[in-house]
């Protein structure tokens, strides 16, 4: 067997191992190792036909041979682990993580911008808190929006979470000395309870009022001091603006009557300073104080603060990864770690190589779709599933050629069709198999064990080749998340009122409890939300789509998955990270309450599409309605009966979303809680992203 030995330096010619670290060297590497063997398989393979240097082809010879090629794939195999580990220490010593590298502190005049703060244009959002945009104008003033209404920021103190801002229209830059000056519209400065940022109270403020738009002409002489400028949106002789402070009723009074009705009044605040005049007052501002997860611990381990809008947390990008709340840092046994790294990275490249020469050898012997080998394999052993086995064309005829499309999507195409006995079907066409079909045999296997009045019924499914569909009962009315928009309020003459929904929140739970504890395995959905609850004639929900889902045993108190499941918005915070907890049919649950609180507020609670700084977190800003026994702010709540139930709906999701998993109810215990007195319901702890004082 010497003619098919291949040396190292063979292998790899004339490269230095002992040279720079590079994934580009590594990627030489595997190339040189793969050109190497496959030349020496062919000829092995070459001489083996020809007979040079080696008996006559017969069957003893073939298991000569594939020792052969099986020492070279050793040889090849062993080097690989070896310069994969001496090259990947210093790579992954290189490695910076890149929402790291993102959230650098920027600069905009001559102040630095960092946590909770971000640059609209220089940093990702996620380096800021909800709320905290800011801009850099081109006169290098930081412009933060208040009340609509932009506002300069003069000085921002991290230390203390507080900053100096002034009104635009007011700043030098602006020029308000003369009295020839026009001032921009100006707005009232309103701070609700659920702002993030707050009034400094000092001893000195003062509140002022301003009168835009008085007629200088019919002015009493008295008022000219008052006057501070023009308006933009008027003349400069009729669009006066008069600003005094607010305690002076009399002169209030007598502006009043002299601008009359026609003028815009808006109220601000300025803190009085002695000998300074009210135009300087103005421009200096006043302060405020913010409100978000401190960053002082996330700094203090060489990490950059930043948050998940998807999650709602607070996160600390480390050089080498996300943390959730400081980097860790490591001072002993770093060289062997790393080593070991290296060794496991080199290893797992190493089998990498080998999985390639195999599949090649295989792929160039018999061509074949192993995804659709597994699949059918699969059906032949469970042959004993109780849904019905269609063929393609069976699909075609029930769907008059697929003529009725009722909607599209990743996964496919859906039409309406019509079995033999007339009864009404919607037909999923899969576009293609994913990974290795585990969505199309999580599907099958999951409905095929379920039968249940709020579980969709999967009457059949259709497999030939790259071909494959699924019929359920048709649902009339759609999915849930139709019907949660402006434009789907009403449905034929029945109006979706709270009654309706609180119904339909019921009928979900009920349908999560049976595939939690009903069914003889449990099964975990792993992706409850509005498109995926389907409703029939009478508004009865139906929960749908199973491609996620996950059978385990009754007896199995967490779940271990790969990868993330779920839809943004609806994820379990294990889900993500398993710094959280575990992943457990708690994480249905949480998926559950997020839908519900949709539900009742009509609307997303975090849109994925645009900035979640952009407008109020739903569950945020209910939470602290409840607290403060405020009404709920809702429409279409038309008497104290929808009131009671839209409370408790409230409330049961509030704890459903609970970040810890062992915090959250059992979905039995929803079932309890929705049914049960609202007397007995008592209001959650706040989850810690709800509290942006709270450090995670």
């Amino acid at each position: 067997m010497n003619h098919v030995l291949i040396s190292v330096t063979n292998i790899y010619g004339t490269l230095n191992v002992s040279g720079p670290s590079d994934v580009s060297i590594q990627l030489l590497i595997q190339q040189r190792v793969f050109i190497k063997w496959r030349n020496a398989w062919e000829a092995s393979d070459a001489m083996s036909r020809s007979g040079s240097g080696s008996p006559p082809l017969h069957e003893p010879c073939l298991h000569v041979l594939t020792i052969t090629q099986l020492l070279i794939m050793y040889r090849c195999v062993i080097v690989s682990i070896i310069l994969y580990s001496v090259l990947s220490r210093t790579t992954l010593s290189s490695y910076v993580d890149p929402h790291y590298l993102a959230c650098e502190p920027q600069t905009c005049g001559n102040q630095s911008i960092t946590y909770p703060f971000y640059i609209q244009g220089k940093q990702q959002p996620f380096c800021g808190y909800p709320g905290f945009a800011i801009s850099c104008d081109s006169n290098g003033f930081l412009i933060l929006s208040l009340s609509n209404t932009p506002y300069i920021i003069h000085q921002i103190f991290y230390h203390n979470q507080s900053l100096r801002v002034s009104n635009a229209a007011f700043s030098s830059a602006n020029s308000t000395n003369t009295p020839d000056s026009c001032i921009s519209a100006a707005h009232n400065l309103t701070l609700p309870p659920t702002s993030t940022f707050n009034l400094v109270h000092q001893n000195n403020h003062k509140d002022i009022m301003f009168f835009f738009g008085c007629n200088l002409s019919s002015m009493p002489l008295e008022l000219l001091d008052y006057r501070i400028g023009c308006s933009e949106a008027t003349n400069k002789t009729d669009g006066s603006v008069l600003a005094l402070y607010k305690d002076d009723v009399k002169t209030v009074s007598l502006v009043s009557k002299s601008c009359g009705t026609g003028g815009e009044v808006v109220d601000a605040v300025v803190e009085e300073s002695e000998g300074v005049g009210m135009e300087e007052e103005l421009r200096r501002g006043f302060m405020l104080n913010w409100t978000a997860s401190d960053c002082k611990l996330c700094n203090s381990t060489g990490g950059r603060c930043g948050f998940n809008s998807t999650i709602f947390t607070f996160q600390c990008y480390c050089t080498d990864r996300i943390h959730a709340s400081k980097c860790v840092i490591i001072t002993d046994g770093r060289s062997k770690a790393s080593m070991k790294m290296g060794l496991a990275l080199g290893l797992a490249a190493a089998v990498t190589l080998l999985l390639v020469m195999v599949t090649l050898y295989y792929t160039r012997r018999k061509k074949q779709n192993p995804k659709h080998l597994l699949v059918d394999a699969f059906l032949e052993r469970h042959g004993y599933l109780q849904i019905k086995r269609y063929s393609y064309s069976d699909m075609k005829k029930m769907t008059n050629s697929f003529k009725n499309k009722l909607g599209a999507g990743g996964f496919g195409s859906v039409y309406k069709g019509q079995l033999k006995d007339g009864r009404h079907v919607a037909v999923k066409i899969l576009s293609e198999l994913k990974g290795d079909g585990e969505d199309f045999i999580n599907e099958v296997v999951s409905m095929s064990r379920t039968s249940h009045v709020n579980i969709v019924a999967l009457l059949g499914f259709c497999f030939e080749g790259s071909k494959q569909a699924l019929v359920y009962d048709f649902m009339p009315n759609g999915s849930l998340e139709k019907l949660l928009s402006d434009e789907h309020d009403v449905i034929g003459d029945r109006q979706l009122d709270y009654q309706t929904l609180y119904d339909i929140a019921i009928g979900v739970a009920k349908g999560l409890e049976y595939l939690h504890k009903g069914c003889n395995t449990r099964i975990l959905h792993f992706d409850i939300k509005p498109h995926n609850i389907l409703l029939d004639e009478n508004f009865c929900p139906k929960i749908s789509d199973f491609g996620l889902a996950k059978v385990c045993t009754r007896k199995e108190s967490m779940v271990s998955i790969s990868g993330t499941r779920g839809t943004a918005g609806y994820i379990a915070p294990e889900v993500f990270s398993r710094n959280f907890g575990v992943i457990s049919h708690k994480s249905d649950v949480y998926s559950y309450g997020m839908m519900v609180l949709e539900m009742v507020g009509r609307r997303r609670n975090i849109k994925t599409e645009v900035d979640a700084s952009s407008e109020t977190y739903f569950p945020y800003w209910i939470y602290n309605r409840l607290v403060s026994n405020q009404e709920l702010g809702l429409r279409s709540i038309s008497n104290e009966f929808d009131n009671e139930k839209v409370r408790k709906l409230i409330i049961v999701s509030l704890w459903c979303i609970q970040t810890n998993p062992s915090n959250r109810p059992s979905i039995s215990k929803v079932v309890e809680m929705l049914e049960g007195r609202i007397e007995l319901l008592q209001l959650p702890p706040k989850p810690f992203w709800f509290s942006p004082s709270a450090s995670p």
